[in-house]
């Protein structure tokens, strides 16, 4: 079953800015009309992390030792960071150029596809195709597939040093005592060698499980945020004690803490199974285990989950069609899905996939879809990207003790509603 979530009337977005966009958009088109001839060229924008981009690159030129008809094509990979991507897709494709594919998580797909960047998978594969897949993990607007997954998950769980922990607590209170076991600060100057729990201090999808943990969601059923809330109120109070009881850095980002564990000097970590292969590489001995259940409400913590998926960019050149086609097959065939899961550790969106025994049976992996089962799915409509800037400042300024929680929730709320508003002119 697909979320309600999913299947809701897309809103209105900002005329101005779509015309800002468009405006810009065709003065690139008309500076570049003629000079790039694009029909023997498929290529694939990307947010990939360094171990995806290996195996996507090995996937490549499988395909094309599998597919000698395409051998006059070029297939080029295109890397951007996160925000880079949005922009740059948004950009092109209003211009009548840009990739044939577009690659990363799924709440993307909301924006992209509103303002009409995207083609429905169904206009370039059969049915057939599309039933192959966990309909879940399927990105799904207004009756149209949007992407196909590659993975699903991107999720967050909770990664033991195995070496520093002989048992994963599974309760905050039996939890929150281990990290000050754990936090050891062998000269007393303050300053820990060695802290009970690591995390990114900076970025609200850390604080989302929390928020779920404590009885709340960032959206309802009509995409309106729900921040104002006791659940929120609990959840920011429950990451600032812990970090004011020092079992975690006083300051403290995704590069900070991913080191610190990787150097053996953390007993555990908030990430997700992008990192999991790195903590292996660097000689640490991990256990992936779900995020602690909140003693104090009884409920299991849920991060958010999603599909990482391609899109199809509606104006790419007609020639790469059945190129572009075979290639999206490929990258998220089965026997591809297979390698990607035994190699990152990440879970299939492909139902076949999913069944292969070295998958079921894999211990991180068992870790894995158990907290998937316990998180939420992303939202993908393009409200969401206005509850990540609303929730971000006012989250930091908790953590640095600028803000109280109670006076946090409700600064997220307005913040949001008033971009909220402002989209949906």
């Amino acid at each position: 079953m697909v979320p309600a979530m999913n299947k809701l009337p897309r809103p209105n977005i900002c005329r101005r800015s779509i015309f800002i966009l468009i405006v810009l958009s065709m003065i690139g088109g008309l500076l570049s009309c003629g000079r790039i001839d694009r029909s023997r060229s498929v290529i694939v924008w990307e947010q990939m992390d360094p171990q995806e981009q290996i195996f996507f690159d090995q996937h490549v030129a499988e395909f094309q030792l599998r597919h000698p008809e395409y051998a006059d094509f070029t297939i080029e990979r295109v890397h951007y960071r996160t925000e880079d991507l949005q922009t740059q897709f948004q950009t092109a494709a209003l211009a009548y150029g840009g990739p044939n594919l577009v690659y990363g998580p799924a709440d993307k797909i909301g924006p992209y596809s509103i303002m009409g960047l995207l083609m429905p998978v169904e206009e370039l594969l059969p049915q057939s195709e599309i039933d192959r897949f966990d309909q879940v993990a399927l990105p799904i607007l207004d009756g149209h597939v949007w992407g196909l997954p590659d993975q699903i998950g991107n999720h967050l769980t909770l990664v033991a040093n195995k070496g520093l922990v002989s048992e994963i607590a599974t309760d905050t209170d039996t939890w929150i005592k281990q990290l000050a076991e754990l936090t050891v600060d062998e000269d007393g100057d303050g300053r820990p060698e060695q802290y009970g729990l690591v995390f990114n201090l900076l970025e609200p999808f850390w604080l989302v499980p929390w928020l779920g943990g404590f009885g709340g969601w960032v959206m309802n059923d009509e995409s309106w945020p729900t921040l104002d809330s006791p659940a929120m109120v609990g959840a920011l109070t429950f990451l600032s004690d812990l970090k004011q009881s020092k079992v975690v850095p006083l300051e403290c980002d995704y590069p900070l803490a991913d080191t610190i564990f990787k150097e053996g000097r953390a007993a555990y970590i908030i990430n997700g199974p992008w990192s999991w292969e790195g903590y292996r590489s660097a000689g640490i001995d991990i256990q992936v285990a779900s995020i602690p259940l909140v003693s104090a409400t009884g409920l299991w913590p849920s991060p958010m989950t999603s599909a990482k998926c391609y899109s199809i960019n509606r104006y790419m050149d007609e020639a790469t069609r059945q190129c572009t086609a075979d290639l999206l097959k490929w990258l998220t065939g089965t026997e591809v899905q297979i390698a990607l899961a035994k190699g990152l550790s990440v879970q299939p969106s492909d139902l076949l996939a999913g069944q292969d025994p070295g998958i079921v049976n894999d211990e991180v992996q068992l870790a894995s879809r158990e907290q998937i089962a316990r998180g939420r799915l992303m939202p993908i409509v393009p409200e969401m990207r206005a509850v990540w800037d609303a929730m971000r400042p006012s989250y930091q300024s908790v953590m640095n003790g600028e803000l109280s929680p109670e006076d946090a929730a409700p600064a997220m709320q307005k913040r949001a509603t008033t971009m909220i508003e402002r989209m949906r002119e």
